[in-house]
């Protein structure tokens, strides 16, 4: 995809329209940033084992905010995400407690995960090879919203 065609405003529109999904920018970054860190621990797996010993110490020694440590006490993953957590560091956390990253979507949208399996292989059909594969065309925009 050239540089032109990411300045283009229909594509910035399209990468944001994608619906149930919030656009992980800078604002959000920094927001989970102590989130994300915390997670990103769990590759360790004394940290993973430290975690399950004392949770709430844990997300405090991370510096996570009041509400952050909510979310994970509750496992609200919609919630991590509006806290700044990144899908791909909270499968770290998830992993922990034998879930994957198809688990979380379906945390996420609010499906099961069978229906949030078939809702990804129902929109593999409106990728658009035109927009590297990385997006709904949009006639697969249109059937989303129709």
């Amino acid at each position: 995809m050239t540089a032109s065609a990411h300045a283009d405003p229909d594509h910035r529109a399209l990468r944001r329209s994608i619906p149930g999904t919030a656009l992980f920018d800078g604002d959000l970054a920094q927001r989970g940033f102590a989130l994300n860190a915390m997670c990103y621990s769990f590759n360790e797996a004394a940290n993973r084992a430290a975690f399950l010993a004392d949770e709430e110490g844990y997300c405090r020694q991370y510096g996570l905010t009041a509400g952050q440590r909510a979310a994970v006490a509750a496992r609200d993953v919609p919630a991590m995400l509006a806290a700044g957590g990144n899908v791909y560091y909270l499968a770290k956390l998830a992993g922990i407690f034998g879930l994957n990253v198809q688990d979380l979507g379906a945390l996420q949208t609010g499906r099961s995960v069978e229906a949030f399996k078939a809702m990804l292989l129902a929109a593999r059909d409106g990728v658009d090879p035109a927009l590297d594969g990385l997006h709904l065309g949009p006639a697969a925009h249109d059937r989303e919203t129709a």
